[in-house]
């Protein structure tokens, strides 16, 4: 599942990104603070949940959510606010839950297992499972899923590529940037999707927006809130650890 989180308050916008990213499967791609940008993104790109604060810029909550009631297809919506007096309202749009702030770490992981289950019942169980065999021609351009190679893209050219050559990849709207030490690659999916190419063992998702070839760090770098930040070797770049990723990092790094 995809989502987005509309909310102009910083901290309550990481809040609930760790606590999706925790307690929930679910990617968070997006985050916007003003209504009308979310709009204008729903109208290039889906998304299957929307965390939506009722106290933003330009279009509030609830007109923003009444415009998305009107979709042929509609993403869950729940509302994430202060304010309890719009929860009737809130369930007349249809909204999934109404979540009050300051947030119950139980109360938005009970919210997500539930999300999750409907989400699989509404949409995943629906979509067809029966394979397609791949035209003749273009099972080369198909990465096998863990190998040791992978094939990139740059200017037109698939360059098939070791994967050891890979230092971190990096989402960046609707495409990937994969990099290695010399050169930079653009991957037409998402990084979730890039990441099921690599195998498991060598590379981390280190944050929502960052994966690293584990064998390319040269140093770890206590950062805030107990977080880190990742030198790689031969590389300038600097890698986050989310909060959410601090613990697996820890066990994998022996830390």
């Amino acid at each position: 599942m995809r989502a987005i989180i509309v909310e102009d308050e910083i901290p309550a916008r990481e809040e609930l990104e760790y606590l999706v990213e925790t307690y929930s499967g679910i990617e968070v791609t997006h985050f916007f603070d003003d209504g009308l940008d979310v709009l204008k993104f729903l109208q290039e790109q889906d998304t299957d949940v929307i965390f939506l604060d009722i106290n933003i810029p330009s279009l509030d909550g609830m007109l923003l959510a009444s415009t998305i009631s009107k979709f042929t297809k509609r993403p869950y919506i729940v509302f994430t606010t202060a304010y309890k007096e719009h929860a009737a309202q809130a369930f007349e749009l249809e909204a999934f839950d109404y979540i009050l702030k300051p947030y119950d770490e139980k109360r938005i992981a009970a919210m997500l297992s539930r999300l999750e289950a409907a989400y699989k019942r509404d949409f995943a169980e629906s979509k067809p499972t029966t394979a397609h065999p791949i035209p003749k021609g273009q099972q080369n351009e198909i990465p096998l899923k863990n190998s040791s190679r992978v094939n990139l893209k740059k200017n037109d050219k698939i360059i098939v590529t070791d994967v050891n050559d890979i230092y971190y990849a990096l989402a960046s709207e609707k495409v990937t940037l994969v990099y290695t030490q010399q050169e930079e690659y653009t991957m037409p999916m998402s990084i979730t999707e890039f990441d099921s190419l690599l195998p498991e063992s060598q590379f981390f998702r280190c944050h929502r927006s960052y994966t690293v070839n584990l064998t390319k760090i040269r140093e770890i770098v206590p950062w805030f809130n107990q977080t880190y930040i990742l030198r790689l070797r031969d590389l300038s770049e600097e890698i986050p650890v989310s909060r959410s990723k601090v613990k697996a990092f820890r066990q994998i790094m022996h830390l």
